[in-house]
């Protein structure tokens, strides 16, 4: 079933206003998208943005990067594809979508009609899918960048995830750069690795204009009682405040490498989770699970986030990226 958006009128444009009232300046830049305010929903917590318009007012998110696209419609993973856990929540959702050509023809029009930036998250299972489903893209208008998702298994290869390779990293994303002329280019980053640094340092050589640290990690939820698995698809991947410490410290480790901003993602409740991830590097910060328990998450943390900087003396949230003292 198709959404129609209810039309919004945009607000002016982001070089003629501050980006929130209050005299606090919460405008943020990833390379050469800006964005009005670092909060951004995250890919497969915010479906794909129009659906929350009527809760939403989505001219006062940053940015939304909407559930991911493959080349072709994917059905996901068995029922049931999520089970709370202590701290978060565990999913197998199997990257369910409508495929990237129904976006373009059902959901791009409507998100056309806000001041927000909209990055399309990409994903696929050999390189060719990628470049197929960017190339589609290309020829679409409405979109301030691309989140390439490349924690998942490269089916030429064996199955290993081009995430947990430096050399396979380079492969899809310096193709993904070939085929993304007209838009930069986001890389979300798996947490599954030995050293962030490196992979994250790949991305960066192959032509990233940022990383997103990081997606969920691997997890298992069991019913000791019948000793099963509480997801249809036995795995998935945890997200949630359980993982953001250790999530924090991935951002720290490679901002210390990179001369690309970094996007941090994980267990974002409240303002002060998003200036502990700037604080630590990022430049901005998406918002996933806590959508699940409010859909109005994000915006409302676009509010707390502009109290929580006057409550500071903070004029410019920018200031915050890389400001951790030794």
């Amino acid at each position: 079933m198709s959404f129609t958006a209810p039309a919004q009128p945009k607000r002016p444009a982001l070089s003629q206003r501050r980006a929130v009232a209050g005299g606090i300046d919460l405008r943020v830049s990833i390379g050469s998208v800006s964005l009005k305010n670092p909060i951004i929903a995250a890919s497969g917590t915010f479906a794909y943005g129009v659906e929350f318009a009527h809760l939403v007012d989505l001219n006062r998110l940053g940015g939304i990067v909407v559930k991911g696209l493959s080349a072709q419609p994917m059905v996901g993973n068995p029922a049931p594809r999520m089970c709370e856990t202590v701290g978060g929540m565990v999913n197998a959702i199997g990257l369910q979508n409508i495929g990237v050509r129904a976006f373009v023809a059902e959901k791009l029009p409507a998100l056309r009609r806000y001041d927000t930036a909209v990055i399309a998250n990409v994903f696929g299972h050999s390189i060719s899918e990628y470049v197929e489903v960017i190339g589609v893209l290309e020829d679409a208008e409405g979109l301030a960048a691309y989140e390439l998702n490349i924690s998942c298994p490269n089916v030429e290869r064996g199955g290993i995830e081009y995430s947990s390779d430096p050399a396979q990293i380079a492969e899809v994303v310096g193709a993904a750069r070939k085929a993304a002329g007209r838009r930069p280019l986001w890389v979300k980053l798996s947490p599954s690795v030995g050293i962030i640094g490196i992979t994250a340092k790949a991305a960066e050589d192959a032509g990233a204009d940022a990383v997103v640290i990081a997606n969920t990690y691997p997890a298992l939820c069991l019913d000791s009682r019948n000793r099963r698995s509480l997801l249809g698809s036995t795995t998935g991947g945890l997200s949630g405040p359980a993982i953001r410490p250790i999530t924090i410290r991935l951002v720290y480790d490679a901002s210390r490498v990179l001369r690309i901003p970094i996007i941090g993602l994980g267990g974002i409740e409240s303002p002060a989770d998003v200036a502990e991830y700037m604080v630590a590097g990022a430049s901005a910060v998406e918002v996933g699970t806590a959508h699940f328990v409010d859909p109005q998450a994000s915006e409302k943390l676009v509010i707390s986030v502009e109290k929580w900087c006057q409550d500071e003396n903070l004029l410019e949230i920018s200031k915050l990226t890389g400001s951790i003292k030794a």
